[in-house]
């Protein structure tokens, strides 16, 4: 069952830098919630807080009713699955053995693997249509691929809550746009650090607009992503119009040289 997400007041601060200063977060349970902001504006800081990678300095991350930083790292990997950008996985594991390590916090020390336990592997690598593969070396497969692998390896873990940072990360463009479908149908509570705005627009019913390690705007995506704000914190010229295919909410941009370019002509 999917759960609440609430950051409370959050800051992070490293040697004399504040990451984070007093950042707050609320995800509903079985939204999407998307974190943007330009480079180095404190987003994957604030996932990692979350999944308990880096301790906030002050503030709190709750899962439901219960502070992540005061219940243990198994009963944490218990309601937060991760995808991270970068992983520290050995690419000579099988798909199988990857997708397996996600069952680790349901397991004891030296534990064996349970008839039970395969079957929710199996079942994740069906969810994310990615069955086939479950004999192949990890290595082999495709960027797109390896990020099913990952988000089966995360639904392994039968958390409520799911942290992708930067899921649609160096995909192409059917790709990115497969995952996050896939995302969007899993129902979990699910909070994104995302990089590109129209996918943000598109996929998330919440966004959460970081900029200097403070939270600058929330809410629904014409919302947070009006023009004035978005040439202000990301430089550019902006609307948010409806898609010409699907008539959903589109996130369109312009460079401020370009359009004076095209005035002038």
């Amino acid at each position: 069952m999917a759960m609440r997400v609430l950051v409370d007041g959050v800051s992070v601060r490293i040697d004399d830098t504040t990451i984070l200063d007093r950042v707050g977060l609320v995800a509903e349970p079985g939204t999407i919630t998307g974190v943007i902001g330009p480079n180095g504006s404190g987003k994957s800081t604030l996932l990692r807080c979350v999944y308990r990678a880096l301790k906030p300095t002050a503030g709190a991350v709750y899962i439901g009713q219960d502070d992540v930083w005061r219940s243990s790292a198994r009963e944490a990997g218990r309601r937060t699955a991760v995808v991270a950008q970068d992983h520290d996985l050995d690419n000579d594991y099988s798909v199988l053995e990857i997708v397996a390590m996600g069952r680790s916090p349901h397991k004891r020390l030296l534990e064996r693997e349970t008839e039970a336990d395969r079957a929710i592997v199996e079942n994740a690598l069906a969810r994310v249509r990615m069955g086939w593969a479950a004999e192949r070396v990890f290595a082999t497969l495709s960027g797109g691929e390896r990020q099913r692998v990952l988000v089966a390896r995360a639904l392994t873990q039968e958390a409520p809550v799911l942290l992708l940072d930067e899921p649609s990360n160096h995909l192409d463009i059917g790709a990115q746009h497969e995952l996050l479908d896939l995302v969007r149908e899993l129902g979990l509570t699910t909070v994104a650090a995302l990089h590109d705005l129209d996918h943000a627009t598109t996929y998330c019913d919440r966004l959460v607009l970081v900029h200097g390690g403070a939270v600058v705007a929330s809410g629904p995506a014409e919302e947070v992503l009006v023009a004035e704000r978005v040439a202000e914190v990301f430089g550019v010229l902006s609307a948010v119009v409806p898609h010409p295919l699907t008539g959903r909410p589109h996130f369109v941009t312009a460079s401020l040289q370009d359009t004076t370019t095209h005035r002038a002509g």
